[in-house]
């Protein structure tokens, strides 16, 4: 079931952190890390030292050049941040994360990004939720590898809850890579109509169509029906 759970770090900086997120992940029964775009060469020898034995998540952990091939193979995404964003993204707490984990056919990513930064609203732009860990208002910032060990533990603490219940379990969204697909012939389709005006808001237009069809977490037969509807409309 463990498997159905991947942990996607976005620009990290320090292969330290690498390391420590690995150990973390073979604390609690992890395996899947994708990395995209490292600001070091990796993997490195400080990764593997951090990861105290954890070598099989670092030798096997993959690497991207963007978020939209790193998040391919899951059918829902959750970003962190430690602070609310002004985009139109649902932020949730960590009790509604604990019902989504819960669901069958999950494929989940967990998404993650730079230690001095985080993530960017165009990176945001490609998960389904924003979850925020709460931490004291004074400083909320955590380490990455703080961040994505909680993480792991309430996905652990959760899966072995038999107790915890979720009347949404047989849910089943449809991949990343047919929602990429879909948005990308939307977006093709917009462009030929001249939709995109003024030019200087194309790119934030974007990010809200992706956001606004990211948060519908369509499944297989929903998204056929948005395309079905895309494609008629498109017609002369």
């Amino acid at each position: 079931m463990k498997n159905k759970f991947g942990f996607i770090l976005v620009k990290p900086q320090l292969g330290e952190n690498i390391g420590a997120c690995a150990r973390s992940m073979k604390n609690f029964g992890f395996s899947k890390l994708h990395i995209v775009e490292p600001k070091i060469n990796f993997p490195n020898h400080k990764a593997k030292a951090t990861s105290v034995g954890a070598f099989d998540i670092i030798n096997k952990a993959k690497v991207f050049n963007n978020i939209k091939d790193a998040i391919e193979p899951f059918n829902l995404v959750i970003s962190l941040s430690a602070r609310r964003r002004d985009i139109n993204k649902k932020n949730i707490s960590l009790k509604e994360f604990q019902k989504i984990i819960k669901r069958r056919n999950l494929n989940l990513g967990l998404m993650f990004g730079p230690e001095a930064s985080g993530l960017s609203n165009k990176d945001l732009s490609f998960s389904n939720y924003i979850l925020q860990i709460p931490t004291s208002p004074k400083f909320k910032s955590l380490n990455l590898s703080h961040s994505l060990t909680i993480i792991c533990y309430e996905i652990f603490k959760s899966l072995n809850d038999k107790k915890i219940k979720n009347n949404e379990l047989n849910l089943k969204v449809s991949s990343k890579s047919k929602i990429s697909s879909l948005l990308a012939h939307l977006i093709s389709l917009l462009e030929k109509k001249d939709f995109f005006i003024p030019k200087e808001k194309r790119h934030s237009m974007i990010l809200n169509i992706n956001n606004l069809i990211y948060r519908l977490e369509p499944n297989d037969k929903e998204l056929r029906i948005l395309a079905s509807i895309i494609s008629t409309l498109s017609k002369k």
